[in-house]
């Protein structure tokens, strides 16, 4: 859909909204992804809020990608979703010709220096572009809830204390969903000297992160993709492809023979992956033998449902070209106080003090309770309260991506939300 003109030109102005759910709902729970995440990381979540809120009024979830999607060449990946046995195809097409294949035609990694616009794709760009879907949600008097994953839970309460033209964001909203995320020291913070020092090092740098440090920015995308979409469709079957690439980082590839589902459960079980604890689940581990070694669940999230996440297409979930200023925004947004910090990046703040709203808020093993502690802080500043609100704890046994990704039975994240959703949030009668 349309939103609000940002900078560069005027094809980006759009975000891409990915919708679970009769369109004859009156209520919609619209969430945003984190850092690097994309709109597929709730497919899951959707689908199982789908059975749950069955009934007459029913429940829509809405999916943001930010406005980065319309770079990603996602066409080939989408052709292998849909039509079982191109993995070849796909793997070759994207990263086989970086060790000699030959297909008709390959994905081109972009060059950044020609994006430098994407350095302001902030906080401002992607709350007005947020703002645009929530309004649009609200079309016929629906009642709508917004959330988000890691840092898509900080963006929430940034939505709610934000000023929209002299109109506080929460004044839009029913409630909030916070999914192992959020400010007020959830993450990091940055004072003043800080900000400006990444803003400086921003302007002469790549406007993208760069998850797999001396690789494009693109990379983790592919890479994700790729494995996931092999340990969808031949899950047992040898990972010979992928750990024979050459430019596959050596701390993902296992030292013996795994199957393509044991190679992604590597990579992202917390006790085996080398990747940082924010991309860490709680899934399982290689079996002990085998030739290949397999995979064998055993923690809250099975490998399918990892394969699931990452296989899907449109939409996926990994933002191939993340904007670093937005991770420079919300650090300096922490405080939720328009303060000399705030000022400086452009914020605006303002409304912290007025927000009178439902709020759920969950914890992983990820922050070591600061989230939760955020959260208290959160209700201390603001209008909401404690009984009008659900904290939970799933610490020790969910990791980041587990309330995304596990399995219904075992989700602490599922088995809360929904009577959040019903008897607070629905139920309350705030949002205008």
């Amino acid at each position: 859909m349309h939103t609000p003109p940002g900078p560069g030109p005027a094809r980006f102005d759009r975000v891409f909204v990915n919708e679970f759910g009769s369109p004859n709902a009156r209520r919609v729970l619209v969430l945003m992804p984190g850092t690097q995440g994309g709109a597929g990381d709730f497919t899951l979540t959707a689908r199982y809020l789908e059975r749950q809120f069955n009934g007459v009024h029913g429940l829509q979830v809405w999916a943001i990608d930010r406005r980065t999607q319309a770079l990603e060449d996602t066409a080939v990946f989408e052709r292998t979703a849909a039509v079982r046995h191109h993995l070849q195809r796909a793997f070759d097409y994207y990263l086989g010709w970086l060790d000699g294949a030959n297909p008709p035609r390959h994905f081109q990694f972009l060059d950044p220096s020609q994006f430098p616009f994407a350095r302001q794709w902030g906080m401002k760009v992607a709350l007005r572009d947020a703002h645009a879907v929530v309004k649009r949600a609200l079309r016929g008097g629906r009642k709508v809830v917004l959330g988000g994953h890691s840092l898509g839970a900080s963006l929430t309460l940034a939505y709610a204390a934000w000023d929209f033209g002299g109109r506080p964001g929460y004044k839009d909203l029913s409630g909030m969903v916070l999914i192992d995320g959020g400010l007020l020291g959830s993450f990091d913070a940055y004072d003043l000297a800080q900000a400006k020092q990444a803003i400086s090092d921003l302007r002469g740098g790549n406007p993208f992160a760069q998850l797999l440090p001396g690789l494009p920015a693109e990379s983790a995308g592919l890479f994700g993709e790729i494995a996931g979409l092999y340990a969808m469709q031949a899950a047992r079957a040898s990972a010979t492809t992928l750990q024979g690439f050459s430019l596959i980082p050596p701390a993902l590839n296992p030292p013996f023979p795994v199957t393509n589902q044991g190679l992604l459960g590597n990579a992202f079980d917390r006790d085996s992956s080398p990747l940082d604890a924010d991309l860490h689940a709680n899934a399982g581990s290689l079996a002990s033998s085998g030739n290949p070694r397999d995979w064998v669940d055993g923690g809250v999230t099975s490998v399918r449902r990892i394969a699931k996440t990452f296989g899907q297409e449109p939409p996926n979930s990994i933002e191939w070209y993340f904007p670093r200023r937005l991770t420079i925004d919300t650090n300096g947004a922490d405080q939720l106080r328009q303060n000399a910090v705030a000022r400086y990046l452009g914020l605006r703040l303002m409304h912290t003090r007025q927000v009178d709203l439902p709020l759920y808020a969950l914890q992983t093993d990820l922050t070591h309770g600061h989230v939760l502690r955020g959260a208290r802080r959160f209700i201390q500043r603001s209008r909401t309260t404690q009984s009008e609100s659900t904290l939970v704890n799933a610490d020790p046994q969910e990791s980041h991506l587990d309330p995304i990704m596990a399995d219904p039975h075992h989700n602490l994240f599922f088995k809360t939300l929904v009577p959040f959703l019903r008897h607070q949030a629905f139920a309350s009668s705030k949002g205008k």
